[in-house]
């Protein structure tokens, strides 16, 4: 392709415009110059990486891949391409795919200690993925949650931290144990095992009898709040509770998923919901996210944060009842609530919902009903589009009203994006997506949100600002990808 030479000037001063916006954090600004770049002078392969490096940052890891691979049709060579596209397949928990281009990588720059310390920690998670899948319907291999003898372990005399009621070998909890324990987490300090693995296991049951749709009410006298994202952030997760209330029977919450990584504060949030769950099983609904899924758990951190706070079997359990969340819930026979987004075709109805074997397929894979749930974002264009995010699709308004009019429901709630005022309503009101973690991963400066729901289905928008919290940073216990995918 032939570029004129003033073309080519100007395409390089847009960059460097580009490149400022990228060091001020502002990603967007950043992709619109690097992309009026590449409309100038499209032979330049650095402008696809830079603006890959950009949609790294904002998430939207399958834009990230198609520019990665763009500049790889320009320059074979160009390593950073490899390293851009490995970046993002191990943000999606491709694995195997990420693999591929981190031998490239340290072949190509064998003296890079960082490139080969990260082709060894990738090799090691796909070699133990495989073993995990070749063990995972091993009726030999049975699980944590079946097999844990919870009132076997033995509280020392030295734990000072609360304890729940034992009566009759039975293990009870208390409004006043779960007061306790917040505050010993706000102190950064640990609940006894003991006590961890039996609100764990109580959901998990609790769960198991649970359909993958969950028709919800507005309590009579009170007021029912929708939370998205909370990602770890503990300080700020329990903010919404001093501000707007704690759960009671008066007071209902649903938090739409993606409760753990990222914040490093995400066993103290997950035991807090899995408590109130406990203790207000109809007043506490949990619906899963992305998130509450094993690949993304072994680069964002929850998994490294378990194994550090407790041991590796309380990893596998929280897996276990994950696996065991419910997918979505519909407010008042109205408003449907997912995490991600809607569908790639148009019959799906709220029975096909329910009908979602989630327990039997325990991850949800790449493709199909419950991929699509967690994963899916919608955009302002009619029709469906290839996701930004190299998962699940992106939906129209024309998409959102069809589901909606078939269903016989008036509006959409998910979660899944981070949104500069906490909240975003879309697709002429019928799409709103609500994220509750402000000043996500302390950098993003995004003002968090919640939504107060009256019995008659009156809707109350809250935005919130973020509160200081310990010197403990996000990622802190990530994989070291978390230095690739942090914020």
């Amino acid at each position: 392709m032939t570029v004129s030479e003033s073309d080519r000037v100007k395409a390089d001063q847009i960059k460097a415009e580009a490149n400022k916006l990228f060091a001020e954090k502002h990603f967007p600004e950043a992709i619109e110059k690097y992309t009026a770049a590449i409309e100038l002078n499209p032979t330049v392969a650095a402008y696809y990486t830079n603006r890959a490096f950009c949609h790294l940052k904002l998430e939207a890891y399958g834009y990230a891949i198609s520019d990665a691979e763009e500049a790889l049709k320009i320059d074979p060579a160009l390593t950073k391409a490899n390293y851009r596209r490995a970046t993002a397949n191990m943000a999606l928990g491709k694995f195997k795919e990420a693999l591929k281009d981190l031998r490239v990588v340290s072949k190509r720059a064998p003296g890079d200690k960082d490139a080969k310390s990260k082709l060894d920690e990738c090799a090691k998670i796909v070699k133990r993925i495989e073993f995990e899948k070749a063990i995972e319907h091993d009726d030999r291999t049975p699980s944590v949650a079946e097999t844990l003898d919870v009132n076997s372990i033995v509280v020392e005399s030295s734990y000072d931290g609360p304890k729940l009621e034992e009566i009759e070998d039975e293990i009870q909890i208390t409004p006043d144990f779960v007061s306790q324990m917040i505050e010993r987490f706000k102190n950064q300090k640990k609940i006894h095992k003991k006590y961890a693995f039996a609100i764990i296991v109580t959901i998990w049951k609790m769960m198991l009898e649970a359909p993958s749709l969950i028709d919800v009410s507005v309590p009579d006298d009170g007021i029912l709040t929708v939370c998205g994202d909370v990602h770890g952030q503990f300080y700020d997760f329990i903010n919404i509770f001093e501000t707007n209330g704690y759960p009671s029977d008066t007071h209902a919450y649903l938090f739409n998923g993606d409760f753990v990584d990222r914040g490093s504060f995400s066993v103290e949030v997950i035991l807090t919901l899995f408590a109130y769950k406990w203790l207000y099983p109809t007043r506490l609904y949990l619906a899963r996210g992305n998130h509450e899924t094993d690949n993304m758990n072994k680069v964002y951190g929850f998994e490294g944060e378990v194994k550090a706070k407790f041991s590796e079997m309380m990893f596998k359990l929280f897996s276990e009842t994950f696996n065991a969340l419910p997918l979505a819930h519909v407010i008042g026979h109205k408003i449907l609530v997912v995490h991600g987004g809607l569908f790639s075709k148009d019959d799906v109805t709220l029975d096909d919902i329910r009908k979602i074997d989630r327990l039997g397929q325990r991850q949800p894979g790449t493709d199909g009903l419950m991929c699509e749930l967690l994963w899916s974002d919608p955009q302002p264009e009619p029709g469906r589009g290839a996701s930004k995010r190299g998962v699940g699709i992106q939906f129209g308004p024309d998409v959102t009203k069809n589901f909606l009019d078939r269903n016989n429901l008036d509006m959409l709630i998910r979660s899944h994006e981070v949104k500069e005022n906490g909240y975003v309503i879309e697709h002429d009101g019928k799409c709103v997506t609500v994220f509750s973690a402000p000043n996500y991963c302390d950098t993003v400066g995004n003002k968090g949100a919640y939504i107060n729901i009256t019995p008659d289905i009156k809707l109350d928008y809250v935005t919130f600002e973020h509160v200081p919290h310990p010197q403990v940073r996000p990622m802190q216990y990530a994989s070291q990808f978390g230095g690739m995918l942090g914020m």
